[in-house]
């Protein structure tokens, strides 16, 4: 699914008006109109009928405001008690919301200053149903005011929220909550859906997103180019295998990973590797650890590689594993592994030396973290498996409101591919494209986890998929077997081994 950045869905709605000659207030009565109907769909589902309900519409002066006021006329006409508060300044309203405001009028509603509006909270939090139409996606600095009074009100009453375009609060183009958002139950949002849709932590405040058509005519839609797409259903797609092959055509992976104390994550990620369609998995292991791993893996072919007296990989393990690339077709480096100067040094070697595809996850991602220039000196693509607290110690800053771009940063500038990790996992590409993944959830939210998405990753990457459909399938796929798990067994419950018990499923 393509998303459009505020400028870009601007600039369209110009073009449109300006050039091709479409009506203004058409499109904005046509989105109104959607606005109306979704709000009048929550009503049903609540059991309400539309007479007698009643709706509260709250309004800025920009032309979303103008969406919420002509939405208020349908529900009007619907039979709704409706109340309209307007948190910006009258003067500065827009030719287009006063003429919606003139049709309202014509209907016997008003538009009320919010500030001067008797028993705003009380109607609210008797009100059915609310629709949400302060800001749209022209934010970009914070709440405050009377908008940012009338978000809380929203907030705080037990009504079903509809959002015009995006909740009021959360920036289109990052889904920074900029001071304070709506929480929306649905949100309707025009033409294009736009990254703050998405991406976290905004996108927890959209609800369910449907994109509507409001009138923008078909030549620009399909024209229409981004950089940003989000990852649904219908996206992801695997090839068949064709009938006369052997297990040496779906890739030879090589997976490093393990010390005293963390024998599982290996094994999780090997079997993970298995499962997604490897044709052998090799699975070096520290001396410590690899009779457990043996014992626990029937596929895959574990062996030891020399280890230190506390059970993680010896410096001189790096020479088995060299040779073993040699044969390879993907390697994966990391979980588990523990942190070290030889851990940093094998890591290193590899990053230098290796001729296919190298993912980085966990340890193998720390072990790079204080020389990222190494990274540039790679002699094979790269890809970066990073949580937030492992991506702030590669000197981003997740946590400053920016995933997407901050993620697109790293990649471009050090021509690697990262899997930003977390509700909405990111991946972003050496060339500045991005796709936010739409599947998982808090299930997921269990030790194990990520080391079953680096085996997955690993095992499609080996197979040769284009490195991109490999990343992207394994982060969908991922994800859809979490969500399966969360149905099955509620979300308490799901653990790194019932996702990969169902993986086949996802499949």
């Amino acid at each position: 699914m393509k998303l459009l950045d505020s400028a870009q869905l601007r600039e369209m709605d110009r073009y449109a008006i300006d050039v091709l000659g479409v009506p203004s207030t058409l499109l904005m009565s046509n989105a109104a109109q959607h606005v109306a109907d979704a709000a009048l769909s929550l009503l049903r589902e609540n059991g309400r009928s539309a007479d007698g309900s009643f709706a509260a519409v709250f309004c800025g002066a920009g032309n979303n405001g103008g969406d919420g006021i002509a939405a208020a006329s349908y529900l009007i006409k619907h039979g709704l008690n409706v109340r309209v508060f307007l948190t910006g300044s009258r003067d500065r309203l827009t030719p287009d919301s006063i003429e919606m405001e003139r049709r309202l009028n014509e209907l016997g509603g008003v538009v009320e200053d919010i500030t001067r509006a008797a028993d705003v909270e009380c109607y609210v939090n008797h009100s059915d149903v609310i629709i949400d139409a302060v800001f749209g996606i022209g934010l970009n600095t914070e709440l405050h005011g009377s908008a940012l009074d009338a978000v809380r009100l929203i907030n705080s009453s037990p009504a079903r929220v509809v959002a015009a375009d995006i909740p009021s609060g959360v920036e289109a183009d990052t889904g920074r909550i900029l001071g304070d958002a709506v929480n929306a139950d649905v949100t309707i949002t025009f033409s294009f859906a736009k990254p703050g849709h998405f991406v976290e932590p905004g996108c927890a405040c959209c609800g369910d997103v449907r994109v509507v058509d409001i009138g923008i005519p078909a030549e620009l839609i399909d024209r229409a180019e981004t950089d940003c797409c989000a990852v649904t259903s219908g996206d992801i797609t695997l090839p068949r295998r064709r009938k006369v092959t052997h297990k040496g055509d779906y890739g030879r992976d090589l997976i490093v990973a393990g010390s005293v104390g963390y024998s599982g994550a290996p094994v999780l990620a090997a079997k993970a590797a298995s499962i997604s369609g490897a044709g052998l998995v090799s699975l070096g292991v520290p001396e410590a650890i690899y009779q457990i791993a043996a014992v626990k893996c029937d596929e895959e072919m574990p062996f030891p590689l020399p280890c230190t007296a506390e059970g993680s990989l010896a410096g001189l393990a790096v020479y088995a594993i060299l040779d073993r690339l040699k044969k390879a077709d993907a390697c994966l480096l990391g979980p588990g592994l523990g942190q070290s100067q030889s851990i940093s040094e094998i890591v290193a070697a590899v990053l230098k030396h290796s001729h296919v595809p190298l993912i980085l996850d966990a340890d193998g991602i720390n072990a790079v973290a204080g020389n990222i220039d190494i990274l540039d000196e790679a002699a094979c693509p790269v890809i970066l498996t990073p949580h937030a607290g492992e991506f702030k110690r590669l000197g981003a800053d997740p946590e400053g409101g920016n995933r997407l771009s901050d993620a697109r940063r790293f990649a471009e500038a050090h021509g690697c591919i990262v899997v930003l990790k977390g509700h909405r996992t990111i991946t972003a590409l050496p060339d500045g494209t991005a796709y936010i993944n739409t599947t998982g959830g808090p299930a997921m939210a269990k030790g194990g986890t990520g080391d079953v998405l680096a085996g997955m990753i690993t095992s499609f990457a080996g197979q040769k998929f284009p490195l991109k459909d490999a990343v992207l399938a394994a982060v969908y796929l991922h994800g859809l077997a979490g969500d399966m798990c969360a149905a099955r067994y509620g979300e308490y419950s799901v653990t790194a081994g019932s996702i990969l018990d169902m993986l086949p499923q996802a499949i």
